[in-house]
């Protein structure tokens, strides 16, 4: 299992980047979340096997149906607790 930390960066909010993002992660076997930034980029915290993560990320780059991804910044992470992919609040 591994843990990443992506930034989107583009026409991701307002655009059911998020909804997609839980779609997606959990159609994975993914855990982690996802939250929109005040900044107005969408972070996701992923963790899952090497396959699944490179996977996911892929899929991140191109976003949603709606979004326009101008790029995706991943760095290592520590892996959370966690049960399944949630939704999580704005930071």
């Amino acid at each position: 299992m591994i843990a990443r930390k992506l930034r989107i960066h583009g026409t991701v909010q307002g655009v059911w980047f998020r909804d997609w993002a839980v779609r997606t992660a959990r159609s994975l076997a993914i855990k982690g979340w996802v939250r929109n930034r005040e900044d107005g980029t969408v972070e996701a915290l992923a963790i899952g096997e090497p396959e699944a993560i490179e996977r996911f990320t892929a899929a991140c780059h191109e976003g949603s149906p709606k979004s326009r991804v101008e790029r995706v910044d991943i760095e290592e992470a520590e892996a959370e607790r966690l049960d399944g992919f949630e939704l999580r609040a704005t930071v």
